[in-house]
């Protein structure tokens, strides 16, 4: 007798019933496990700030910024990207990326606002967790790989994180207070906006490069080593600022380009005509 397949013989089933689907055993070990160092990351800020020790809880952004990095890079080159991996990371991104900056955020300049606080920091998590999403259902899409679609939720992270490393005295007053919303509410507002942000996945690491590459990046390793709160709070606000630049600089381009056909071939002078029919 044949077998059964959801209570149906199989050679009575149609062929319109769906298939079951086998999920594959086990997970890619060495990136899940740059992932969950991300997601300790994150958990290890949270920790340090209710402590109140913001500056030892604000590189911990940092370090599961450098993780998520690499848990991404390693994936593809070594050919273990799954679907697993993808929601595992973007998971853990919603912990170090979202919850943990917000929570510090809050502690460090927002608590003086009471309920307002509240709200920014909430904010910046909600907009995060809709900002992993819509990345995730657009991977694979057909639009330009060169650039994200709204602000990626570590560099969002980054500018709060940098900003804490900077100033870790924190804000008591509340009028200092207020100086912290933008500081929450414009990165959330632009991990939702559709403000197009430089992608450097695209890079090739394994295509050949001019030597002087790595003196670029051996100079901004010195950089990070002797001022580390000024060069990476620096890095965090470029990145936010090279948006605008771009969309300035393309709106620029296309006023110029359509500029020059409107303007046509000079009109030639009544008195060039006369000395050209003489």
């Amino acid at each position: 007798m044949m077998l059964h397949d959801n209570g149906r013989l199989r050679f009575l089933r149609r062929a319109t019933d769906p298939s079951r689907r086998r999920f594959r055993r086990g997970v890619y070990l060495l990136p899940s496990l740059f992932t969950i160092g991300n997601m300790f990351c994150g958990y290890a800020c949270v920790v340090y700030t209710m402590r109140g020790e913001y500056e030892t809880a604000a590189p911990f952004i940092g370090f599961a910024f450098v993780l998520d990095m690499l848990d991404g890079r390693i994936a593809r080159l070594t050919g273990s990207e799954s679907d697993f991996g993808i929601q595992f990371d973007s998971l853990a991104d919603v912990i170090s990326f979202g919850l943990a900056p917000a929570i510090l955020a809050f502690s460090w300049g927002l608590a003086p606002l009471g309920r307002l606080g509240w709200a920014a920091a909430f904010l910046f998590v909600t907009s995060g967790a809709l900002r992993l999403a819509r990345f995730n259902i657009q991977t694979g899409g057909s639009g330009d790989k060169r650039y994200f679609v709204g602000m990626p939720i570590p560099s969002a992270a980054a500018v709060l994180a940098s900003t804490v490393f900077v100033y870790p005295a924190g804000l008591t007053a509340y009028r200092e207070a207020l100086l912290a919303l933008p500081l929450v509410i414009v990165p959330a507002l632009l991990m939702v906006s559709t403000i197009r942000f430089r992608s450097f996945k695209t890079i090739n690491l394994q295509t050949r490069r001019p030597y002087t590459v790595l003196l670029v990046v051996a100079a901004g390793l010195v950089l990070v080593a002797a001022e580390p709160r000024w060069v990476l709070v620096a890095l965090s606000y470029s990145y936010l600022a090279s948006a605008f630049v771009g969309m300035a600089a393309t709106r620029f381009k296309h006023r110029s380009a359509s500029l020059e056909p409107a303007a046509g071939p000079a009109a030639e002078h009544p008195a060039d005509r006369d000395s050209a029919a003489g």
